[in-house]
């Protein structure tokens, strides 16, 4: 049955209209902004950094380094973070997160200003700023659904993922330019970004603690793993997402194609980083507004090979141009596919196994990120920066095929409810 204009319109008024909600979107607008905005700022003086000593392979090398030092912390804390969040405050829990970005972002600000910005500290800081968002994946992820009723669910869904990819237009582009700036221009904007997300969650009034499941935090932690062990669409989704991203994570390379292959300085690398959101966030108001009614498992599956393919294009140009156009179409393509996965988990999820689900799931999000970051670097070493970009894009495709055939469940996958 589908939805008609009268239902659209009342859908988005009404998700707007709860002050809640409102507060909780504002507070992702804000940080994912900030994260943005310090992403790049942490990357590119890694970069710089390393090219001080260093040739580009190894200097690449590094930047892959990142990511693994933000993905151990997401690796040793997921389940416990999921725990955590079936088990207290969920806003309590996203005010101390906040609270610890900003302490990284103002350590790197008294580091960078003081000059005493070296590679150990930068990737300490690094690990320390993947601590925080261990905990604030699951607690977030759950969180969402207590503010909107569950019809609502899947318009939040597309409203989020919108606001995460907006503010990851902004913050890129914006960060280009501060970097320009200064490092430390950046790093302050991203602590205030921060602490304005720390006040709208803050402002939330409504109930935010979860009813909590009887046995011991290790039985919890067992049961979230086992839902989505033997949930196979569930499973084969999220796991998707790892393998294709592991293999197609070029764009952690953005610094070194945008300084050594694309000659175009930190205003170009800026609008690199910015391609991806640019096509996740125009997929993403197509969603809010039309959401999808069917054949959800093929469009998925489409989504991902886009977006190998897309990868393959972006290794192989050399213009500013259609390297930007390329990362857009692979944005949107991801969106498409973490648009599915993400409606498909929370719709099946009951709400007291929210926080744990979330934690397996941002673990393997995690793992495709940051470790995709690492294998990029570890490519980029061997193979050059376009090498592995390219391979990568080839990897994607072909685990596009592979899953389609090892889990025909979710290639079936019709509807989302």
């Amino acid at each position: 049955m589908s939805e008609s204009p009268e239902d659209d319109d009342l859908t988005l008024r009404a998700l707007m209209g709860r002050p809640d909600y409102l507060r909780f979107w504002l507070s992702r607008v804000a940080s994912t902004l900030g994260v943005q905005i310090q992403s790049v700022a942490l990357g590119w003086q890694v970069y710089a950094v390393a090219r001080e000593t260093m040739d580009v392979a190894s200097s690449a090398f590094f930047v892959g380094m990142i990511g693994l030092a933000a993905f151990i912390p997401v690796f040793v804390l997921a389940l416990p973070a999921g725990e955590t969040a079936d088990r207290h405050d969920r806003r309590t829990i996203l005010r101390l997160c906040y609270l610890a970005e900003i302490l990284t972002a103002l350590v790197l600000v008294v580091a960078t200003a003081g000059g005493h910005a070296s590679l150990p500290l930068l990737l300490g800081v690094a690990v320390a700023f993947g601590a925080s968002r261990a905990f604030m994946g699951p607690a977030a992820t759950a969180l969402g659904p207590m503010l909107v009723p569950r019809r609502l669910l899947p318009r939040a869904i597309a409203l989020n993922s919108l606001a995460w990819q907006g503010a990851s237009i902004i913050g890129p582009a914006l960060a280009g330019l501060l970097v320009a700036l200064s490092p430390t221009l950046a790093y302050a904007a991203a602590a205030g970004l921060y602490l304005f997300a720390l006040a709208c969650i803050t402002g939330i009034r409504g109930n935010t603690r979860p009813e909590v499941s009887p046995g011991s935090r290790w039985a919890l932690m067992k049961e979230g793993l086992a839902y989505v062990w033997t949930n196979r669409i569930v499973f084969g989704a999220i796991s998707l997402d790892l393998v294709a991203v592991l293999l197609g994570g070029a764009t952690a390379l953005l610094p070194v194609f945008a300084r050594d292959v694309l000659h175009v300085g930190p205003e170009g690398f800026g609008l690199l980083r910015a391609g991806p959101a640019i096509g996740a966030t125009l997929v993403a108001i197509v969603l809010a507004r039309h959401p999808i009614r069917r054949r959800a498992g093929p469009l998925m599956f489409g989504g991902v090979a886009v977006f190998g393919l897309a990868t393959i294009v972006f290794g192989l140009s050399t213009s500013l141009p259609l390297s930007v156009f390329a990362l857009a179409v692979l944005g949107g393509a991801d969106m498409l596919s973490v648009y599915v996965r993400q409606t498909l988990v929370q719709i099946v999820t009951p709400d007291a196994m929210r926080g744990r689900v979330a934690a397996v799931s941002s673990l393997f999000i995690g793992a495709s990120n940051e470790l995709g970051e690492f294998e990029s670097g570890v490519a980029a070493r061997f193979l050059g920066p376009v090498g592995a970009a390219v391979s990568g894009g080839v990897g994607a495709v072909l685990a596009t095929g592979l899953w389609a055939r090892l889990f025909p469940d979710l290639r079936k996958a019709d509807r989302l409810e």
